[in-house]
């Protein structure tokens, strides 16, 4: 008697194979059962873990098919202790993992406001592979006092968020009251403490040893070029002298670093589970 197979499933409806990866450190790979895409730093029996852009490390099982390798389906295996060695994932200026031949994605329509063109300089110079690879837009305001119309215009929604970054948001000052009119569930108001963008900027990163403190009523800029012998008639060079000194988020203050970050995850939520 004939012996026939019990199993009746369709050919095309049985799972296709598909290629085995080594986990190997630096190697980014999405999960996609939560849309956490990061760089591979450590595989052990049974486990990845992986690194996303901000730092945050998830862990992983190495189960077949549960991984997405540039869009395509793979299993992760563990890699072989005699295989070639890969170098720790490369950084972008703003510490996250950089993601090789990565293209900018289209434009979304959420965007991030900051006061001035320095302050968009900086955040370009820091956050730049960033921005561009989750399609955020970076434009300056020429200051806040406008604020309340420029976000009625804008009119931010689900899929239109808007995130704002504020120079010298301290409670019970101007910055702060215009803040508070403007935030709502689409749109987000943070900011720094400090007078102007300059001041985020380490004092040992432009080789001095503080900012100087300006009495009120004087401009600020000018003021601390005066203080510290640099040209105050041109305080544009100036802020590009500074700007040169800055390589990384290594020369920025912590409180300008926080914020950046939380307004880019804002803007971009949604985008992940």
């Amino acid at each position: 008697m004939r012996q026939y197979s019990a199993d009746l499933t369709p050919p095309w409806k049985k799972p296709q194979p598909v290629p085995e990866v080594p986990a190997d450190p630096g190697l980014v790979v999405e999960e996609p059962g939560t849309g956490f895409c990061g760089a591979v730093i450590r595989c052990e029996a049974g486990t990845v873990t992986l690194e996303d852009r901000f730092g945050k490390h998830r862990v992983f099982p190495l189960e077949p098919r549960g991984f997405l390798l540039e869009g395509r389906v793979v299993t992760l295996v563990r890699p072989s202790s005699s295989g070639p060695a890969r170098s720790a994932p490369s950084r972008t200026a703003s510490g996250s993992v950089a993601v090789p031949g990565a293209r900018a994605r289209v434009a979304r329509a959420g965007r991030i406001y900051v006061e001035g063109r320095h302050d968009a300089e900086l955040v370009e110079k820091v956050w730049g592979d960033d921005l561009r690879i989750e399609g955020v837009v970076v434009e300056y305001l020429g200051g806040v006092d406008d604020l309340p119309s420029i976000v009625a215009d804008f009119a931010p929604g689900p899929d239109a968020r808007l995130g704002v970054l504020v120079d010298h948001l301290v409670p019970g000052s101007k910055e702060w009251r215009i803040a508070e009119a403007v935030t709502s569930e689409h749109a987000l108001v943070v900011g720094h403490p400090y007078i102007d963008i300059w001041e985020a900027v380490k004092p040992s990163s432009v080789g001095i040893d503080a900012w100087p403190r300006v009495p009120h009523g004087q401009d600020w800029k000018t003021g601390v070029c005066r203080a510290l012998g640099w040209p105050s008639d041109n305080t544009g060079a100036v802020w590009q002298a500074i700007l040169a000194r800055v390589s990384s988020y290594k020369d920025l203050e912590p409180e300008l670093l926080g914020r950046v970050e939380e307004l880019i995850d804002f803007v971009t939520d949604g985008d992940e589970a």
